[in-house]
């Protein structure tokens, strides 16, 4: 049994290095634009409750230079004065519109996200969160790259993550470690639903594409809004693609332990805590993070535990991360498997997912 678990932990350990070493050369920031652009944006925030961070993120979009854009804000039902706060920067690039009421079957910000759309004017759409700081070149850099690739209807990618509480720091950077370390870039260039991902806080598409495939629409029910609009786009035959936002944008996500958590734990049935994968997971992640460090050393568990670390250690330096993370890797992995385990029994239990004030009742089918 000793044997078998120092086989599998190395194997574990080795797969996600060998697969970031491809991916770390396939994924690209965005070009610098041209001058002479003819691309124009919709910048479109959704915001609920988001007094604390609107006035942060307006005054980022405003900064946006190189290319035409506007700015709709959707105030979404808010009761801390976000809407008062984002209308009172006078600005003409600005507009803030009010949300109709929630329909049932939708989620809100996919409610949200379709009702911007439907008010956004130009023909790239970039769907920013209300805690995303783009900065003053990110909105022509992602635009160039659309104009660069015809075929690419959609483009996502992660910002640079800011953590400061402990949760923040133990679990967020694993954001980037699960779609470096396991997810094949390579097959950006084709239309496979089952891979495709992105990231909720930045997702740029065009707006014909976005249109054919019925927009948020086409995934009312879903919390998981990135990766499930990136598959509705492979579904109906369209390219999708992950860019390095780290230089264009950054993003604080959450700025409380118990949010991480909460946060995590409601996206989790909608990514790796489905009846298939959580076990494959738990394996992938467990026996090629947790375990080295927990099984007495040998030659394939030292190999292991040297695998786990130089995997941790690109990431972390690619993404500006700090060697911290890497030393607790094992922990950070080990509250990440907990997370979604949690998330799953509570799924098969019944219980509502709560999120921004509302709950949903039955989160939707992996």
């Amino acid at each position: 049994m000793r044997r078998f678990l120092e086989k599998l932990t190395l194997a574990s350990a080795l797969l996600p290095l060998a697969m970031s070493a491809i991916n770390l050369r396939l994924l690209r920031a965005p070009p610098l634009p041209r001058t002479n652009t003819t691309c124009r944006v919709s910048l479109l925030i959704p915001a609920r409750n988001e007094a604390a961070n609107i006035t942060g993120a307006l005054g980022a979009a405003l900064a946006t230079r190189d290319i035409p854009f506007e700015i709709v804000v959707l105030d979404d039902h808010s009761t801390d004065g976000t809407g008062a706060i984002a209308r009172a920067i006078a600005d003409p690039r600005l507009r803030v519109i009010d949300s109709a009421p929630l329909p049932t079957g939708w989620t809100g910000k996919n409610h949200a996200s379709a009702q911007l759309a439907a008010a956004a004017r130009y023909e790239l759409l970039l769907f920013l969160d209300a805690d995303v700081r783009i900065q003053p070149d990110g909105v022509a850099r992602l635009a160039e790259r659309m104009r660069r690739e015809p075929s690419l209807a959609m483009l996502s990618g992660v910002p640079r993550q800011i953590t400061v509480s402990a949760l923040e720091w133990l679990l967020l950077p694993l954001i980037n470690v699960l779609l470096l370390g396991y997810l094949p870039l390579i097959l950006d260039r084709k239309t496979v639903p089952g891979f495709a991902t992105a990231c909720g806080q930045l997702v740029m598409v065009r707006a014909d594409g976005y249109q054919a495939i019925g927009g948020h629409g086409a995934i009312r029910s879903r919390l998981h809004d990135g990766i499930a609009l990136a598959r509705a786009f492979r579904r109906n035959g369209f390219r999708t693609a992950l860019t390095d936002a780290t230089p264009v944008a950054s993003c604080r996500m959450y700025r409380r332990n118990r949010d991480v958590w909460s946060g995590l734990t409601k996206n989790a049935t909608e990514g790796m805590a489905t009846p298939r994968g959580l076990p494959v997971w738990t394996i992938l992640l467990g026996a090629g993070h947790v375990l080295p460090f927990l099984l007495p050393a040998s030659r394939p568990v030292t190999l292991a535990r040297l695998a786990s670390i130089l995997f941790r250690s690109l990431i972390a330096l690619r993404f500006r991360q700090g060697f911290a993370t890497v030393l607790a890797s094992p922990l950070g992995v080990g509250l990440l498997l907990i997370v979604q385990w949690q998330s799953f029994i509570g799924k098969l239990l019944g219980r509502p997912v709560e999120w921004r004030g509302r709950a949903y009742s039955e989160g939707p089918s992996p």
